[in-house]
């Protein structure tokens, strides 16, 4: 069972800035947070739905970086640049995001991963450095929804994993379902 929401309390003195998106994936917690981990996973489901993620670089450790491009369904790229700050295994990821290491606009997110049973309950909190940068995420990027597609998209991808049995024998790639 998989459940999706865009509400969370909020910490007040951001609530103009942040996105907070969650869903309950049904994996266990470990499964999910490797989801993060390694890039051979990250390039099958990141991203909204009709995209798909080219890697340049990745160095999952604190203070290490993920340079991609996220292509979209209609051919454009997108250069993204993600710096990983805090690291907590299988607890909690903290990460900047921006087009480039030093991008103004670049915002931060923290995923929480809780264990929910057998399942797993993923919280993606998002602060913008300006209401302004998150009404337009949430306007004109779809922030909401594209951080939706993006959790559908993990979970479909753990799920498919954890059907594969103890060999994690790699499901099919977003969007070549069929």
């Amino acid at each position: 069972m998989t459940k999706t929401s865009s509400g969370s309390e909020p910490d007040h003195t951001t609530a103009d800035r942040e996105v907070v998106i969650s869903r309950t994936i049904d994996a266990p917690r470990e499964l999910v947070f490797e989801a993060f981990t390694q890039v051979r996973h990250l390039s099958r489901w990141w991203g909204p739905d009709g995209f798909t993620t080219t890697t340049r670089s990745f160095e999952f450790r604190t203070g290490g970086a993920w340079a991609f491009v996220m292509h979209g369904p209609d051919g454009t790229d997108y250069q993204e640049w993600i710096t990983w700050t805090e690291i907590v295994p299988p607890t909690r990821i903290a990460l900047v995001h921006g087009e480039s290491r030093d991008d103004p606009n670049a915002f931060e997110s923290v995923l929480t991963f809780e264990p929910a049973g057998e399942e797993t309950r993923i919280v993606m909190r998002t602060v913008f450095p300006s209401k302004e940068l998150r009404d337009e995420a949430v306007e004109k990027y779809h922030a909401v929804e594209g951080g939706e597609q993006t959790l559908r998209s993990l979970a479909a991808y753990v799920v498919g994993l954890t059907r594969n049995g103890p060999g994690r024998t790699e499901p099919t790639p977003k969007g070549a379902e069929g």
